[in-house]
């Protein structure tokens, strides 16, 4: 084995996964697995997301791989800190890479870890697999996109790697070097449906202040159509999907492409249901009926804010109104719509959350998950409130959702606006159904009035150094999901 390839999602020890339980496989380290094995690399895959500690351990003591490459990101820091002291206790050199490590190097590398990759990993790994056979941690000061502790102990930063520029020539992800049944069985027993995720293109052009550019760049790499159409083919072949998810930051972001892609589909007579990401500046009347054709039954839009106010100084290039329209537009198609509202933005007051609650009304998306902005480190976003970042745990304890803003409103504060903010829209949405009943009508009204009372109480409250914890909770308490009746 050159090298084994890895992740730190472990579904099972996650409570609210467990309570989701739509569970997708790590696409982009199933892409890194088929560019090596296509270069010549003899690469193995452990997919820690159905198995426990007990048979990662037991995995490494039988395997005793030379190298090991862990995708690290938010959602699994701490389980990748643990991961990379199992590997060093084999003798094994670890080697990290995804969002999370590139702007926390130094904290890896001094946690075990001994080599970061930044950016995209394919073209990496192909140039420090064999450089670290032949002369294992010396001289990778030529090697493109790493960082890494050299002989004197400092942290040393590469010259930034170019990246892939034709994505179709890639080889598609490697899904056979994991139990793919095994996700889609997950899906049909929790959802009744198989589900399978795919991506068409790399990369974001848009600026929102508070979003992560740490792998691809803010740039935008497209697969051409009749690549992507193809591996679909195979798809709906080997495994028989329900439905699929295009994982994409932004799935209609060239409109002539969307189409062109529609227009493959159709000539191969595949038309299976799916999700997707998208703006809603990047639709239009004619787009969301090439859609619906295609098959698209829920689209969701980063609505984040119902304050035009707050949506600029996010620089989101979004307009509340346009939201709106495209939302009427995609139910009207038989496309249902969701959307992802963002709290606690630096600046934000009561007047811009009760905005947000009547463009949820007037949007009247079918889901909505709710989040508290946190800072993650290497965006426009914490650089501006940098000098107010506090955090009331240590690194290796924390993420960067833990992170707090000094002078916003408390969390407690945001809790009850969340709650308020929940109930609020359903009433509305259960009263413009006539639907509910006096009964379910009377809590929603009562939560809703609790949420904002809280508010009320806790609205002097705000963020500090102190004993607080930071607003960027975990999933359980700051993203709800709000169907429709």
């Amino acid at each position: 084995m050159d090298i084994l390839l890895t992740h730190g999602y472990f579904l099972f020890e996650d409570e609210h996964e467990r309570q989701v339980m739509k569970p997708y496989p790590p696409l982009g380290l199933l892409y890194v697995s088929s560019h090596l094995k296509a270069a010549g690399f003899d690469v193995d895959v452990f997919d820690s997301t159905f198995c426990d500690w007990d048979a990662f351990g037991q995995y490494l003591e039988i395997a005793r791989p030379p190298l090991v490459g862990i995708y690290t990101n938010l959602m699994t820091k701490q389980n990748v800190l643990r991961m990379v002291s199992m590997c060093k206790a084999v003798d094994a050199r670890v080697i990290l890479g995804g969002p999370e490590p590139p702007h926390y190097a130094e904290h890896y590398l001094a946690h075990g870890a001994d080599i970061v990759v930044i950016g995209e990993g394919e073209l990496t790994l192909a140039e420090l697999i064999p450089h670290m056979q032949q002369h294992g941690l010396s001289g990778l000061e030529g090697v493109a996109g790493i960082a890494f502790r050299n002989e004197d102990g400092q942290i040393v930063r590469t010259r930034t790697r170019e990246q892939i520029a034709d994505l179709s020539a890639q080889p598609w992800p490697d899904r056979a070097a994991i139990d793919l049944e095994r996700y889609l069985e997950t899906w049909q027993k929790y959802h009744g449906v198989r589900s399978i995720s795919l991506i068409t293109a790399r990369g974001c052009p848009y600026t929102c202040t508070w979003c992560s550019h740490s792998v691809f760049g803010e740039t935008h790499r497209r697969r051409t159509p009749q690549d992507v159409a193809d591996e679909v083919a195979f798809l709906a072949e080997t495994y028989r999907p329900d439905q699929l998810w295009y994982a994409d930051d932004v799935f209609t972001i060239q409109p002539r492409w969307t189409k062109q892609y529609a227009e493959e589909l159709a000539q191969r007579g595949l038309r299976l249901p799916f999700e997707c990401i998208s703006r809603a500046d990047r639709l239009n009347e004619e787009l969301v009926d090439v859609l619906a054709e295609m098959g698209c039954h829920r689209l969701w839009i980063g609505s984040e804010s119902g304050s035009q106010r707050i949506l600029d100084a996010m620089k989101r290039k979004a307009d509340v109104a346009d939201v709106q329209a495209k939302s009427k537009m995609l139910r009207e198609a038989g496309i249902q719509v969701g959307m992802f509202i963002m709290l606690g933005y630096d600046g934000e007051d009561v007047s811009d959350l009760e905005a947000t609650v009547e463009h949820l009304k007037r949007s009247n998306p079918d889901v909505f998950l709710t989040t508290v902005a946190y800072p993650i480190k290497g965006t426009k976003y914490y650089e501006a409130v940098s000098d107010r970042v506090y955090a009331g745990k240590g690194w290796q304890e924390r993420t960067d959702r833990d992170l707090g803003v000094s002078g916003r409103y408390s969390s407690q504060f945001y809790d009850h606006a969340t709650r308020w903010m929940v109930n609020e829209v359903n009433l509305h949405k259960v009263r413009q159904n006539g639907g509910g009943g006096i009964q379910q009508q009377g809590r929603l009204w009562l939560n809703a009035r609790r949420g904002r009372l809280g508010m009320r109480l806790t609205q002097r409250q705000r963020e500090n150094n102190g004993e607080e914890a930071g607003a960027g909770r975990g999933w359980a308490t700051d993203e709800r999901a709000v169907e429709g009746w």
